[in-house]
């Protein structure tokens, strides 16, 4: 049975429609700026497909409790539940088929990871006779999936993104059809984002983001503009849920409202400065006014102390400097490691925050002395890994210009100009479409193509047709450039 669910209309006042079902297998990633409609589109899915399929809402700020005055949801404050309770709740959950929100609102952020990591590994671990089709929602799936540690620990991190991971990646044998959506895609992990075939896409306007949503919509990056031109409850769609090809649609009305009101301007009250402090000041409890402090003289004594609390110089010696053959060792010594991480089958896909650990787990091993970079220090350490710059390269008296170039550039596009401006330095071949594809940590060509695009624009380089279909690259303002290379050949 085909259940078309209505969205709005399109441009040309046609209905937008959602194929449930298609839906159900092929899972759905909503993306747009605060104040885009995200929400609205969210609960536009929810009230028209009530009566077709149970629905799980991870609520982490109150927004859907509302869904209950018209649907037979439940609601479950999150806060007044332990964790085994909510993992205990969310296979009763499934076993009677039962539409829940599950409201985050009353925990802060590692108390809505755990939380929520809970009642997700519930539903994926419900018995098998329980796998009935759920529509889990995800409200700002950022939260939950980051990209990178925060401010939150590690392990609430780590659990609540192996939730999220299985419901995305896992959760289609087991019946869970995941919709997540999220203010910025910068800040989702790539493999839970990845794992969505349908796409509603709203205004945006981080130069990252656009870049990161017209990539999944397959368009050109100079199309990504448009994001920031679309109106609020105005997205462009994509998927085999939706429409074969973008299509850009109007989100329409809701039943329910959220809690939440948008901001309106309203005028200000008469209030007097009398009036306002008696208002505001009356009835409060004072505290007692501390002493006034006073300020000590210092005297020999104290001056004294003060200059041996750091051991004297003897006269006639200097201070030892920092040793620079034990920190170039150091830096040798971290470098080989990358390369060895790097030269792993599979280490070129992975993201960043799991390099960046097995990284430090790498350094413990080799007793490596001093502070372990931070994962700024790391970002341009492992661009230099993922282009395979060789020591004759770093020591070339043109190459810090090379990297004071990359350090402008976005982070994802840094090994690839690093790439380029090596294999340029040594006059060798032009990366092929493959090995820059693999390089910036993706199997499409079409994307490797498109970031040569980006790096033109950003006039870093120069791209040169060459005769028979071959390139060359020149780098901008340093006079290197590669030899003519074939752009179809396999990874190098």
């Amino acid at each position: 049975m085909t259940v078309a669910i209505d969205m709005g209309r399109t441009e040309q006042g046609a209905t937008a429609q959602l194929d449930l079902e298609e839906l159900l297998a092929t899972r759905l990633l909503v993306q747009g700026n605060s104040g885009s409609g995200k929400s609205h589109l969210l609960r536009r899915l929810l009230e028209q497909s009530a009566a077709w399929v149970q629905q799980v809402v991870i609520d982490p700020e109150g927004d859907f409790v509302s869904l209950a005055d018209h649907h037979p949801h439940l609601v479950i404050d999150a806060g007044a539940h332990t964790e085994a309770a909510l993992g205990h709740a969310a296979e009763r959950v499934r076993q009677h088929r039962v539409s829940v929100v599950l409201n985050l609102e009353n925990l802060d952020a590692e108390g809505q990871m755990r939380a929520a990591a809970a009642f997700l590994h519930g539903l994926f671990d419900a018995d098998r006779s329980c796998w009935t089709p759920v529509l889990v929602v995800v409200d700002e799936a950022q939260l939950f999936a980051p990209a990178v540690g925060g401010e939150v620990p590690d392990e609430a991190r780590k659990i609540s993104l192996a939730a999220m991971t299985n419901l995305m990646c896992r959760g289609r044998k087991r019946g869970l059809a995941g919709v997540i959506a999220t203010q910025r895609l910068a800040k989702l992990a790539k493999n839970v984002a990845a794992e969505a075939s349908n796409f509603l896409m709203g205004r945006t306007f981080l130069d990252i983001d656009m870049a990161r949503a017209a990539d999944l919509l397959g368009m050109e990056r100079r199309q990504a503009d448009m994001f920031r031109d679309l109106a609020r409850g105005q997205f462009i769609a994509l998927g085999p849920a939706l429409s074969r090809r973008p299509l850009t649609l109007r989100i329409g009305t809701v039943a329910t409202a959220s809690r939440s009101a948008a901001p309106c301007l309203m005028p200000m009250p008469q209030t007097d400065s009398h009036s306002a402090r008696d208002l505001v000041l009356s009835d409060i409890p004072q505290a007692p006014r501390p002493p006034p402090r006073r300020l000590a003289t210092p005297g020999p004594d104290l001056l004294s102390q003060l200059s041996q609390a750091r051991p004297a110089v003897p006269q006639g010696e200097t201070e030892a400097a920092p040793d620079m053959f034990v920190v170039a060792e150091r830096q040798r010594r971290m470098e080989a490691i990358l390369r060895a991480m790097m030269a792993e089958a599979e280490a070129a896909f992975r993201p960043v925050a799991a390099l960046y650990q097995d990284f430090l787990v790498r350094l413990r091993i080799e007793a490596l002395e001093g502070r372990p970079p931070d994962l700024t220090q790391f970002r341009p350490l492992l661009a230099s890994a993922r282009a395979g710059v060789e020591d004759a390269s770093l020591a070339d008296a043109a190459w810090p210009r090379v990297q004071a170039m990359a350090a402008s550039l976005p982070d994802d596009a840094q090994s690839v100009f690093l790439l380029v401006a090596h294999m340029a330095r040594m006059a060798a071949p032009c990366p092929s479409d493959a090995t820059i594809a693999r390089v910036y940590g993706t199997h499409s060509t079409g994307r490797a193509r498109r970031l040569l695009g980006f790096l033109e624009e950003q006039q870093a380089i120069v791209c040169c047709p060459e005769p028979g279909g071959r390139r060359s690259v020149a780098i901008v303002g340093i006079g290197w450039r590669t030899a003519p290379g074939e752009p179809g050949a396999v990874a190098a």
